[in-house]
């Protein structure tokens, strides 16, 4: 089944074709390290595993190589290791990993590379030694500049033209620059930046500008041409438009043959920021919702779609994973079938169609109560792994029924099934009181018991 994708580059769907099959390669841009990530920053990295996991259906695990990287030096690293008087590296580290634990809890699978920024050090200083040479480079006080005028084609991803470029529209003012969107490839030292964060250059002691930080890891780890470069639709300008600059100038070729942007995500049709106080951190989100809950509401609308987070997109995204789940229950017993749907494969294969998949995986759970009314074995079988196939595409259904149904910590789960069956040795004990009385405690907490020929089990209602 053909992949086809909305190339920013072209501004068109186009048909997916890889360089080589037996090597898919896929970038996507990874968080700055230095605090918490937000539920908006959680969206690329959702949207792209799913791509990820269709790459990976389609070419093989093994053919797929995705690299995700960590920018761990930035100018909002620093002034965070200054603040708190802080290493770089320990804050860095503590916050990778509590970005990798996180964006885990919502079923994303780890990339096949996380390379970090400050491994390739010397490949940056490569790449602008190169782009000195060439020409599309100069030495100013504060660093080393990329001369966007000497790049006959500067702008084509973003389709913005020079003079829309603007100092201040994120465009870094400073009377060094020739042009006002030239940006930095080396930025030199100043002074009381901690040591952790200063490198040594031909051109002087500092660190690497931003942009220049990817194109480094892209060119070391997957090669000077990709196959798809992705990130949020705020990074098209000027971060990658400025990765090709760099890239292509440097390397005589394309950097990525496919570009990929998602939407951003509004807070109650509202912007999320600091200012406004509408921030939801991931870790935050996780304390309170199933991971996989925050998943099916950020795939709920078209990637490229902006998308607005409520309190009803969550619950709404709640009620239907938990209606699914009990569809997978009815037939969760009936394995040995095999997966024949194809219907959520081809709404990802259209430009990862993810509504649309997910209207297909509620209709798979429709036909598997269907099946299971009509205690129809067969049917059964297969709708079970037709359920299961298309939620690895989508990077759901990863819980068993019980699982899902009685939600909690582990201690919680422990004490719930004590009471349960304690309920059992009562009713066991002809203790009609006792066994009621557990029931209604347990209803109280919104604890359903459910009797079978198989024993007492219970879910969260």
């Amino acid at each position: 089944m053909q992949i086809k994708l909305y190339n920013t580059l072209g501004r068109e769907k186009q048909v997916f074709t890889p360089q080589d099959p037996s090597r898919v390669t896929l970038y996507v841009c990874g968080p700055t390290v230095y605090n918490y990530a937000h539920i908006g920053n959680a969206r690329p990295p959702v949207v792209f595993d799913v791509l990820f996991r269709l790459l990976r259906q389609t070419y093989g695990e093994s053919a797929v190589v995705y690299a995700r990287n960590i920018t761990d030096v930035e100018d909002k690293i620093i002034a965070r290791s200054l603040q708190d008087g802080t290493p770089i590296p320990e804050i860095t580290r503590t916050y990778a990993d509590i970005y990798n634990a996180d964006i885990a809890s919502l079923n994303v699978l780890p990339p096949t590379i996380e390379p970090w920024a400050t491994q390739h050090i010397d490949g940056m200083i490569a790449i602008t030694r190169q782009l000195i040479s060439k020409g599309y480079a100069y030495t100013a006080p504060s660093g080393v500049f990329f001369d966007v005028e000497q790049m006959d084609d500067y702008g084509k991803l973003s389709g913005r033209k020079l003079e829309d470029n603007e100092a201040g529209a994120r465009v870094a003012v400073s009377d060094e620059k020739r042009n006002p969107a030239d940006f930095a490839l080396w930025k030199f030292a100043k002074p009381g930046e901690p040591d952790d964060a200063i490198w040594d250059s031909p051109w002087g002691r500092g660190r690497p500008g931003w942009h220049i930080e990817c194109s480094a890891m892209i060119a070391a780890n997957l090669g000077k041409t990709i196959d798809i470069h992705g990130g949020g639709i705020d990074l098209q300008f000027p971060h990658h438009e400025n990765e090709i600059a760099q890239s292509e100038c440097a390397h005589g070729e394309p950097m990525a043959r496919y570009w990929m942007h998602n939407g951003f995500l509004d807070m109650d049709g509202e912007k999320m920021s600091k200012s406004l106080g509408n921030v939801k951190l991931i870790h935050d989100l996780i304390e309170h919702w199933p991971g996989e809950v925050l998943r099916f509401a950020l795939l709920s609308g078209h990637y490229r779609a902006p998308l607005d987070w409520t309190r009803d997109l969550l619950e709404q995204a709640k009620t239907t994973l938990g209606r699914i789940y009990g569809a997978l229950r009815r037939v969760w017993d009936a394995e040995g079938g095999t997966a024949r749907d194809k219907a959520v494969l081809a709404a990802l294969c259209d430009d990862l169609n993810t509504p649309i998949a997910l209207a297909e995986l509620s209709r798979l759970a429709s036909e598997a109560n269907q099946a299971a009314d009509a205690k129809d074995e067969d049917k059964m079988a297969a709708a079970r792994a037709d359920l299961l196939a298309a939620g690895a595409l989508l990077g759901l259904l990863t819980r068993t029924p019980a699982e899902w149904e009685q939600g909690g910590t582990a201690d919680d789960k422990s004490r719930i099934d004590a009471l349960v069956q304690a309920r059992v040795d009562a009713r066991t004990n002809k203790d009609w009181a006792e066994a009621d009385r557990i029931r209604k405690e347990l209803a109280d907490e919104g604890i359903e018991i459910m009797d079978g020929p198989q024993g007492s089990t219970w879910r969260r209602v």
